[in-house]
């Protein structure tokens, strides 16, 4: 189940941007970021 979350239209339209640059869809590159951003809090000490 996903979650009902408010995003600003300043943080989607990043998104949108790295999903445009990567040639990505909108939903991949919001899985590639969120990954990408738990990883980096899991584990802080990885470069």
């Amino acid at each position: 189940m996903r979650p009902n979350i408010d995003i600003s239209h300043t943080l989607n339209g990043r998104v949108k941007d790295y999903a445009e640059q990567e040639d990505k869809d909108l939903e991949e590159a919001y899985q590639e970021i969120i990954e990408a951003g738990l990883e980096a809090v899991e584990h802080p000490d990885k470069p």
